[in-house]
């Protein structure tokens, strides 16, 4: 017998030692990937609780730079959301393209929309996490939504039918009961070791480190991000990323088993990089770092694992969705968000909750539209590991306006990347100019 969703957004029955709620879904962590789970539950008017152990608005560990991914996403659940955003440039900074730098010091420009008139918009743009998750926050307000803030899960367990989670709140013990949770807590998910275990290689995790600095000079005049393949900081990067008001978020990104191995300080990698590379120094010379190098984990995805089971599902960083190449998280959070809503949807109308249903409903689903720019961007972080290839390749398209237009189309044409990732493309490079 399909669900009938309820107009009201939970249930209350006082208990002796709590109070007890009910509810369709539970959803644990309300950054971007529990906001876009969220904003499609309320869109289909499916009552949910969301639980967060912060207060917001808080900050976030990140690169801040947001994708095409990110501002679909917003655009499906509200486009008036989006248009605020892009109206906002005290706190949005709207970015055109990408340059890389090869391990040589030869600088590529990549723009996202090499044939854009005056009416398009910005594929992406860059904002603080602070800001940003505030922002999503903020627009989960819903009749069909009910948050808590700076509450803490203590317990959760599964009954057949059943999913209870138990969590203080403002001195209050509460026991809150659904079918379906969904995990979006993070790369240290609760919810993800309650229900798979921590069984994620250490291989296809990376450790990132950001700061925020003013008076970086260099910067591009359409706000291309920056990816820096120094010789210092191979088989990962170091980035510089515009954002408003004249600050920049600088930050370092490698696989933490390279740190383990070579055993690398990696705080004194980037800082000596800033220091002294010969590209990147000159213009740090006059630059502030305004407060602390703060790092955190990269669940990367470099391989298809599970990402629901029996009553549950994972998205963002507890799904471990970040893009291997790019560290891309924000939107991949976001749209494992919106893919998470839409089968919450279908396993509520059918009542069915089961494992395979969810792994048709959601996984499958998730790789499907996913699945290969991870395959790719994984192919393409091994290939960090080849400096030369990467300054063969720069140096080409500096001189083939053709090459550029073809790398430029790769953003936006997977068949297109997937070049990147077969030896015939840098074969076709060497024999054509």
């Amino acid at each position: 017998m399909p669900a009938v969703f309820s107009n009201r957004s939970l249930y209350l029955r006082p208990c002796m030692n709590s109070t007890h709620l009910q509810t369709s879904v539970i959803i644990i962590g309300a950054g971007p990937a529990g906001a876009g789970t969220s904003f499609f539950l309320s869109k289909y008017g499916i009552p949910h609780i969301v639980i967060d152990k912060a207060i917001f608005p808080r900050d976030k560990v990140c690169g801040d730079a947001c994708s095409g991914k990110t501002a679909l996403v917003i655009n499906r659940a509200n486009p008036d959301w989006l248009s605020e955003i892009l109206a906002d440039p005290a706190d949005y900074l709207p970015s055109w393209g990408i340059k890389f730098v090869a391990p040589n010091g030869k600088p590529l420009d990549i723009p996202f929309s090499p044939n854009r008139t005056p009416q398009t918009k910005a594929p992406g743009f860059t904002v603080t996490r602070l800001h940003f998750d505030n922002f999503l926050f903020s627009k989960m307000a819903s009749p069909r939504c009910t948050i808590f803030q700076n509450a803490i899960v203590t317990n959760i367990t599964k009954t057949p039918g059943n999913i209870t989670v138990t969590m203080g709140h403002a001195g209050a013990t509460y026991s809150i009961t659904a079918p379906l949770i969904i995990g979006a807590d993070g790369d240290k998910s609760m919810v993800r070791k309650q229900f798979v275990g921590d069984n994620e290689n250490s291989r296809t995790n990376a450790i990132g480190l950001r700061g925020y600095y003013t008076g970086i000079t260099g910067m591009h005049p359409e706000n291309f991000i920056e990816l820096h393949f120094l010789p210092e900081v191979l088989p990962g990067y170091l980035w510089i990323f515009p954002l408003p008001n004249g600050m920049a978020n600088a930050g370092v990104g490698i696989l933490s088993d390279v740190v383990r191995k070579k055993k690398i300080n990696l705080r004194e990698q980037m800082l000596n990089a800033i220091k002294n590379n010969p590209q990147i120094a000159p213009r740090f010379a006059n630059a502030t770092l305004t407060d602390k190098i703060q790092g955190w984990g990269l669940p990367l995805a470099m391989h298809r694992q599970p990402i629901s089971g029996d009553q549950f599902m994972l998205t963002g960083d507890a799904a471990c969705l970040i893009d291997p190449f790019s560290g891309e998280g924000i939107g991949n959070a976001l749209y494992s968000g919106m893919l998470a809503a839409a089968a919450a949807k279908e396993a509520l109308e059918q009542n069915i909750f089961t494992a395979p249903f969810l792994k048709t409903a959601y996984d499958d689903v998730v790789y499907k539209r996913l699945g290969d720019e991870f395959k790719i961007s994984a192919t393409l972080q091994r290939l960090c590991k080849y400096p030369w290839l990467f300054n063969f390749v720069v140096n080409k398209a500096c001189k083939s306006s053709s090459l550029r237009n073809t790398i430029s189309s790769m953003f936006t044409d997977m068949d297109l990347r997937e070049q990147l990732s077969k030896p015939s493309f840098y074969f076709k490079i060497l024999f054509n100019k």
